[in-house]
């Protein structure tokens, strides 16, 4: 079993790959999170899976909530990643209007993941 780390390779970034997800993805909501996944075809089907987290401006005016609530999605991923199967681009959007505990969030995120996986089988 690999280390659960996050390197840049499972960071998704750049245009082309955010507008196919926000294009061609699948999505739902678990919990205090919204999701949005995408199958990568080709070559990169079997590369680790990509996340993208984004906490809204107009939830949390302050950078140092935001920060905090995108740090404690990052984690929650980063322990649970084996859960997600290769080649699967992912997004998650926080919800609520409040900071909500660790727990909450690690809660939602096995939700979402074995969601995923499932609905990728």
């Amino acid at each position: 079993m690999a280390p659960a780390t996050l390197p840049k390779s499972e960071r998704l970034c750049g245009k082309k790959p955010v507008a196919a997800l926000m294009e061609h993805g699948k999505g739902g909501v678990s919990g205090c999170l919204r999701y949005r996944f995408l199958r990568r075809e080709g070559p990169e089907a079997d590369a680790p899976a990509r996340i993208l987290v984004s906490v809204p401006k107009r939830s949390f005016k302050r950078a140092v909530k935001r920060n905090l609530l995108k740090r404690r999605i990052r984690e929650s991923y980063r322990l649970q990643k084996e859960l997600l199967p290769a080649g699967i681009d992912i997004m998650f959007v926080y919800l609520p209007r409040e900071v909500l505990p660790s727990a909450d969030i690690y809660a939602a995120m096995t939700a979402v993941l074995t969601a995923v996986a499932a609905k990728n089988d």
